[in-house]
């Protein structure tokens, strides 16, 4: 049996098809995942993502240990209710993880990292503190929900209530607020606006069923992944790992050059690969016809080397299979994937497939 979310015995209730997932239980679909999919594209979804690492750093050094930290900068949080994007990497380049990092009102950083490699993560962290200071603190007390799509705002605002649900619907993009005892957040993984909302582990379940009162559609792992990989957005251990560099997975724009003479780990291995012509190409992948797109599945572009593709499926709002994949260096816009030995033609596009409820490819209307 793997670790339960406070909300386990909700999921179950509701018939959802639990999995494991990262060593949790977690629910895969509530009975069908394209229609959790457009609930998200086209009204509200909640997600349970009380999975995910919450860890909370402080101390006078905090903001130069994370410098050191990360790939991103967080000098560039230059007050309590950002939030920045970053991997942290290894000192070959490799990444570690992508995570979320949010400065406190009080001058802490908080930091959501994956289910998957908490456990290593908190590890690491610990073992760069060296001679900062900084407290490192696991927050296993707290419970998250991701609430996304073009309703999810209003709908989280009202659940809220006339006390704290305006200061949520004031929150710019990528910003965050402290409400109490909640952290809200404008921050999501499925290329639709909402929230992320990290609050007591006992306040969960009320939270949970008044926003499906309000006629949010609770959401699994299977739809959750079908709209990140619309969205463009990677998964760690699939997309990208300890073995690839950000340089190589589309997240190049997530690192801070400036200041040059900030020295993050990773940094010097980075700027040795830094401009290489050779470098792989990450990019998406639309498939021509019928078929089915999956990662490991071979790209084959004429005239270079193979590719791979690292994540693929079915596109429920275009109604076409696609795939972020790892491409051979160049400037094309064809390739073919080897499915079961038949070479089938697919587009190579630049992602996303799919924000806000649009489709972002040209020339494709969608279902």
């Amino acid at each position: 049996m793997g670790r339960k979310t406070p909300l386990h015995d909700d999921h179950v209730a509701a018939g959802a098809r639990m999995v494991d997932f990262g060593g949790w239980d977690m629910p895969l679909h509530y009975g069908s995942q394209i229609e959790e999919h457009h609930a998200v594209r086209r009204r509200a979804g909640v997600f349970d993502v009380s999975h995910m690492g919450v860890v909370d750093i402080g101390g006078e050094k905090a903001r130069d240990y994370l410098r050191h930290l990360l790939a991103n900068d967080v000098a560039r949080l230059d007050g309590s209710s950002k939030a920045l994007y970053s991997c942290m990497l290894n000192e070959a380049g490799g990444v570690l993880d992508d995570l979320i990092v949010y400065r406190l009102a009080d001058g802490a950083y908080r930091l959501v990292v994956n289910a998957g490699t908490r456990d290593k993560d908190l590890a690491w962290m610990r073992a760069q503190a060296g001679s900062y200071g900084v407290t490192i603190r696991e927050r296993d007390d707290l419970a998250m929900l991701a609430v996304q799509g073009p309703e999810a705002r209003e709908a989280t605002a009202r659940v809220l209530g006339p006390e704290t649900g305006p200061q949520a619907l004031a929150l710019g993009r990528f910003s965050a607020t402290e409400l109490g005892d909640r952290f809200v957040s404008r921050t999501g993984y499925t290329g639709e606006d909402g929230f992320e909302v990290a609050l007591p582990a006992g306040e969960v379940g009320e939270l949970w069923r008044s926003l499906l009162a309000a006629g949010v559609a609770p959401c699994g792992l299977g739809a959750r992944d079908t709209l990140r990989l619309e969205a463009g957005m990677n998964l760690y251990g699939a997309d990208m790992d300890e073995t690839t560099s950000p340089l190589e997975s589309g997240l190049g724009w997530t690192i801070a050059w400036d200041p040059a003479d900030r020295d993050f780990i990773g940094r010097r291995a980075l700027e040795a690969r830094r401009g290489d012509p050779g470098l792989a190409r990450f990019a998406g992948l639309l498939l021509e016809g019928r078929g089915v797109l999956r990662s490991h599945q071979r790209v084959v572009v004429e005239g270079k080397p193979d590719g791979t593709i690292t994540s693929g499926g079915f596109s429920p709002t275009i109604g076409r299979a696609i795939a972020l994949a790892r491409l051979p260096a160049g400037d094309y816009t064809r390739a073919k994937v080897d499915v079961r030995g038949k070479l089938l033609d697919v587009r190579v596009v630049d992602p996303p497939f799919v924000r806000m409820g649009k489709i972002c490819i040209n020339g494709v209307n969608g279902e």
